[in-house]
């Protein structure tokens, strides 16, 4: 037994370890490829005797991207304690992205969607599910963040089968202008965000703009401010913006069906089909072994720069898309 447990064997074997868990972290990095939820939404209710109302797409394509979090290679990553997932970030960055966007919808369709005003009653299925989708999402234990999301899946299932039948009549959704707006909203401060953090990969010197508006502090001096993002948080942001417009291509894509109506009348389906166009380019495939941080315009590339640049430009058309369907 001992001559086993010499240094060599001891090293071969860490070794081996090491290309196994690096090989099963490579295959568990691959991203999911994009899915249409009108197609994806037609099957089901074919299959299940459901009619396709107003709300049924959009309610799909939200349980199908979260039943993506769960069933993608590697299953669900952000909150595993063991190797390899334990030393992987990029993947479980990406998970965080697709899921503010879930969580933003969610909330949406639950305050908002659901409701014909502000005095009458939330849907007890969209109530019980969403602030499931708000469990920290790295929590691995009594109750897991999985076992949390497959509840509020199962939930919407139960919304979705609720809106399909006339006779219950218990679930609604207001396919208005001003819902559509109050959700998109949302998302313009989240790509915003979004936007911003990519931006400052390569350092940016700014004037505190904080306190833009407030008279009261017109005496006050504007701080300089100096951001530039950790070399270590760099490939996370990019990952996080494409995971939130992975998710945000398929939420858009089930309104532009849904929202039919609004959007022709306010004839901004275009402005729809542009922001998708732009945010399908973040999903482009990345040839680099790893994301690239070049200063200004140096020799090297700076991918979280072309990332910020896609998701500004569809930031800028879902600003132009909320003006529309705030014009009467």
């Amino acid at each position: 037994m001992q001559k086993y447990l010499t240094p060599k064997w001891l090293l071969s074997i860490a070794a081996l370890l090491f290309i196994f868990f690096w090989l099963i972290a490579i295959y568990w990095s691959f991203e999911p490829e994009t899915f249409d939820p009108r197609q994806t939404a037609q099957n089901y209710a074919q299959q299940h005797n459901e009619k396709l109302v107003p709300g049924y797409i959009v309610t799909t394509s939200l349980i199908a991207v979260t039943e993506t979090l769960l069933n993608k290679s590697g299953g669900y990553l952000s909150n595993d304690v063991i190797p390899p997932s334990l030393f992987m970030d990029n993947m479980p960055s990406w998970e965080f992205g697709v899921l503010e966007m879930t969580r933003d919808l969610a909330l949406s369709m639950r305050k908002d969607i659901s409701r014909s005003q502000s005095q009458s009653s939330e849907n007890p299925f969209l109530t019980d599910a969403q602030p499931k989708l708000n469990i920290d999402h790295r929590s691995w234990l009594l109750p897991s963040a999985e076992s949390q999301y497959q509840d509020a899946i199962d939930k919407l299932y139960e919304y979705r089968t609720s809106l399909s039948n006339s006779r219950q009549g218990t679930a609604q959704f207001y396919a208005r202008a001003d819902n559509l707006r109050d959700w998109v909203k949302q998302v313009e401060k989240r790509l915003g965000s979004l936007s911003q953090k990519l931006s400052v990969s390569v350092g940016q010197d700014r004037l505190d703009t904080g306190l833009a508006g407030d008279s009261s502090a017109g005496a006050i001096p504007a701080a300089e401010l100096r951001e530039q993002t950790s070399w270590f948080q760099l490939d996370d942001n990019f990952y996080e913006a494409r995971g939130a417009s992975w998710a945000l291509i398929h939420f858009l894509k089930a309104v532009e069906v849904d929202f039919a109506d609004v959007l022709d009348k306010k004839n901004a389906r275009v402005s729809v089909q542009q922001i998708i166009r732009e945010l399908e380019s973040t999903q482009e495939s990345i040839f680099s072994p790893m994301i690239l941080n070049g200063s200004g315009f140096g020799m090297l590339a700076n991918h979280s720069l072309v990332m910020a640049n896609y998701i500004s430009r569809a930031n800028a058309a879902l600003i132009e898309l909320s003006e529309l369907l705030n014009q009467g």
